[in-house]
């Protein structure tokens, strides 16, 4: 593999020295590099996945002590478990003692504590070391100093984010203001009350494609009008070819004829009970950075959590989040569901389409965006920067 030069090889078009000869209507892409070299992905992982802001697990998920779940974040298993306290912890998903990996299983429960099956050091649910063979005779290692790993966790909308820097950015800063740069305001998003909502499905995708494309692809709908007859059935301004996410506030507004959010335009369920006036019968999409999609819509929230572990791969965790009553009373949500699941179905079969090409001679260079497309530039100003900050 050659060495790729990452202040010069396939900036955005805002970069003077990588700006090609194009018509005013276009912009320039990333070059297909960026989305099959391993190199580039190893400095994603480190410079973008363990430095920002992770959505790792609902936190409901996790509603009893003892139980745990370990997510891929970057290049490292991460471990969040919620202590007899009621409150979640994440730490390194490693044993102080030999870098044994601690829990091997996606999700479980323990009783109180977590033992490594290695030389059985022994770690609390809050991560201290409470116990490992021949400890006592040890007076001077101080348990304290050789509990787990601990990660940076904070809980938001219902979800916990974790982020391995050791200084986290400000989660205010950063997810939050990637909220309110899409809706206008931070008070919008509250109107859901999305961390009072119930998982009413949940749908694992197993993406042959990079995240890049997969982000890409959510912030654009110059593709809506080709592959997506019942979404833009529902949202008829999508046929039109502008992303909801181009505008700030803007809401797609539901087709006259629309009864809800449905895969065949029929009624929906009940409107969550904080959503506006002018929230109603409109569908708001946010990205945050560096791997959630936030659907809004008015009896439902839909959110994508993306985990790349590849180039060419990445697996995506989909919920559809409803009012409590509504998933209690165990009504059908199939057409609820269907709709976006359809739509996540036709857009990642498009960035697999894409994957495929991306090695190619013919896009070397990378390709183009057109006026539609254009806000999707600073997307990749904002990944090539995280690259080649030092």
């Amino acid at each position: 593999m050659t060495d790729i030069d990452l202040t010069t090889a396939g900036l955005p078009a805002s970069d003077e020295s990588a700006r090609r000869e194009l018509p005013e209507s276009l912009m320039a892409t990333l070059s297909g590099q960026y989305y099959t070299d391993q190199t580039i992905f190893a400095l994603e992982q480190s410079r973008i996945f363990e430095q920002e802001w992770f959505c790792a697990v609902r936190s409901a998920d996790l509603a009893n002590p003892g139980q745990f779940r370990t997510v891929q974040v970057g290049r490292e298993s991460v471990l969040i478990a919620r202590d007899r306290r009621g409150s979640l912890n994440a730490f390194l998903n490693i044993c102080r003692h030999r870098g044994a990996r601690l829990c091997v299983e996606e999700t479980g429960e323990v009783r109180r504590s977590f033992q490594c099956p290695y030389h059985a050091w022994t770690y609390g649910l809050d991560g201290k070391l409470v116990a490992a063979p021949n400890l006592n005779g040890m007076p001077d290692v101080d348990r304290s100093e050789f509990g787990l790993h601990k990660v940076a966790l904070r809980e938001w909308l219902g979800y916990a984010w974790v982020c391995l820097a050791d200084e986290p950015p400000s989660f205010e800063d950063t997810v939050i203001a990637d909220v309110i740069a899409r809706l206008g305001d931070g008070e919008s998003i509250e109107a859901y009350q999305i961390d009072t909502l119930e998982l009413g499905r949940r749908i694992n995708y197993d993406v042959r494609a990079n995240w890049k494309q997969i982000i890409e692809n959510f912030m654009e709908c110059y593709h809506c009008a080709t592959i997506h007859p019942e979404l833009t059935e529902v949202l008829p301004e999508f046929e039109d070819g502008f992303a909801a996410q181009y505008y700030v506030g803007h809401g797609a507004e539901f087709g006259e004829d629309v009864g809800g959010f449905t895969v065949d335009g029929s009624a929906g369920l009940p409107k969550l009970p904080g959503v506006r006036e002018d929230q109603d019968r409109r569908y708001y999409a946010i990205t945050v950075r560096p791997q959630v999609f936030i659907n809004l819509v008015p009896d439902h929230v839909i959110l994508h959590r993306m985990f790349p572990v590849a180039p060419d791969r990445t697996l995506i965790e989909c919920d559809w989040l409803y009012l409590p009553e509504v998933v209690e009373s165990g009504v059908d949500l199939t057409k609820s569901v269907e709709l976006f699941h359809r739509v996540n179905q036709q857009d990642f079969d498009a960035c697999e389409r894409c994957q495929l090409a991306m090695d190619s001679r013919g896009y070397a260079s990378g390709g183009v965006f057109v006026p539609s497309e254009h806000h999707i530039g600073e997307f990749h100003e904002w990944v090539s920067g995280r690259l080649t900050e030092q």
